[in-house]
């Protein structure tokens, strides 16, 4: 196995590395995420306690994504990457401490520290992929990102997986030291090998240009946002919720089955470039976006219309969850593809951080939304606004370049 690694081109071996960071730091997401939820469940927290833990972690999201690819421009994509998976380290350690020191905002402090950490890391990670694959070459750029958005997606999901074993296994303070300890490794060789002033601008940006110029960019942003809402209006609270308390299944299965939906997302994520053309060499472009937001618009009109009606609802909404996913996952490909193919070849982690922005920012609405709404109109109403989020996804997409002003738009971030 080593003299096959030794025989990999130096950018490949870098991917490698940059994969290798980005795979342990998800694990340790995933873990944690489902470890506080149960933990506190445990303690006796509310729902709505426990939702508020997450709170900071997305609303941070926003902030790091936006002022990390000014970072990583400026100090280069080693730096933000390897800052990413110290302070995850420093999140772990903070919850490593006796339960009656873990107060609601201590834990929604770490938990701030954590999505900061979360977002670097994953800004880091897609804009260097763009250093690393040849010019020229956007297939290869799509299967590059696609392996690694989906690869990050199913690990996620198996994350939650672990986090349960772990409390379990080693408990809630344990489990905090063994992820910890095993990301301290990451980190170290991060630190060895990853190469120096990776994505670093030639040019040093201005504070004021975190903010993206480019029309492709700011249109695909905007459907991006739009995207994530309409996933996590109904999918964060509404949907756990229902499955447990209208239709009985254990807190076990319902965590058991959003993890399957989750890792299964990640391999259709995986999938996404030959199920979009590239195996016969097309390159998706706008009108590839348009026309899967339209399609994921409309899987989801029929979940919503399948609930309202009461039409077999648990069918409706366990099957047409498993649909969505796919569709979604196609559509959140392609965008995570297009990103890396408009952002420019000097401070691409400024693009890609802006974009990222816009993708917290979705999430975050989405979220708040999903208990809100929930609250006071039900199910079917996440569903109907997740229709609507995504008709103006679609909407939005038509402006995306398509064809010679697609390859135009990539060389010249316009």
């Amino acid at each position: 196995m080593v003299s096959a690694l030794s025989g990999l081109s130096r950018d490949v071996k870098q991917y490698l590395l940059i994969t290798f960071n980005y795979w342990n730091f998800t694990l340790t997401d995933g873990a944690l995420r489902m470890l506080v939820v149960l933990h506190f469940h445990q303690l006796g927290y509310s729902p709505l306690a426990i939702a508020s833990l997450f709170l900071f972690y997305e609303i941070f999201g926003v902030v790091t994504n936006l002022v990390g690819g000014y970072l990583g421009a400026r100090l280069g994509l080693n730096r933000t990457m390897n800052l990413g998976l110290a302070m995850q380290v420093v999140a772990l350690a903070m919850l490593a401490v006796p339960s009656g020191m873990l107060s609601v905002p201590y834990v929604m402090a770490a938990q701030a520290l954590s999505g900061i950490a979360k977002d670097l890391n994953k800004m880091s990670a897609k804009s260097a992929i763009k250093m690393l694959v040849p010019k020229g070459e956007p297939g290869a750029l799509y299967k590059w990102v696609a392996i690694l958005t989906g690869s990050k997606n199913a690990l996620k999901g198996f994350g939650f997986f672990l986090g349960g074993v772990l409390l379990g296994w080693l408990g809630f303070q344990g489990a905090m030291v063994a992820m910890a300890s095993v990301l301290v490794g990451v980190l170290i060789l991060s630190l060895l090998w990853l190469g120096k002033d990776l994505g670093k601008a030639k040019n040093k940006p201005k504070f004021s240009e975190m903010f993206s110029k480019s029309r492709s960019i700011n249109i695909l942003s905007a459907a991006r946002l739009f995207l994530f809402g309409a996933r996590d209006v109904w999918f964060v609270i509404a949907l756990p919720i229902t499955l447990g308390s209208v239709f009985g299944w254990s807190h076990s299965a319902v965590g058991a089955f959003l993890a399957t939906w989750v890792i299964g997302y990640g391999l259709v994520q995986g999938l996404a470039p030959r199920l979009t053309g590239t195996a016969r060499g097309q390159i998706p472009d706008g009108a590839a976006a348009l026309k899967w937001a339209l399609l994921l618009c409309a899987v989801t009109v029929a979940v919503a219309t399948g609930v309202q009606l009461d039409w077999h609802p648990q069918f409706t909404l366990v099957f047409g969850l498993m649909v969505f996913g796919a569709a979604f996952a196609i559509n959140s490909s392609l965008h995570s593809f297009l990103i890396v193919h408009y952002a420019g070849e000097d401070g691409v982690s400024l693009d890609v951080g802006f974009y990222y922005m816009a993708n917290a920012m979705g999430r975050l609405v989405g979220t708040v939304l999903s208990g809100w709404v929930f609250q006071m109109a039900g199910l079917a109403a996440c569903l109907w606004i997740s229709a609507a989020f995504l008709a103006l996804t679609a909407l939005i997409s038509i402006g995306l370049p398509r064809g010679a002003d697609h390859e135009q738009g990539a060389r010249h971030g316009i």
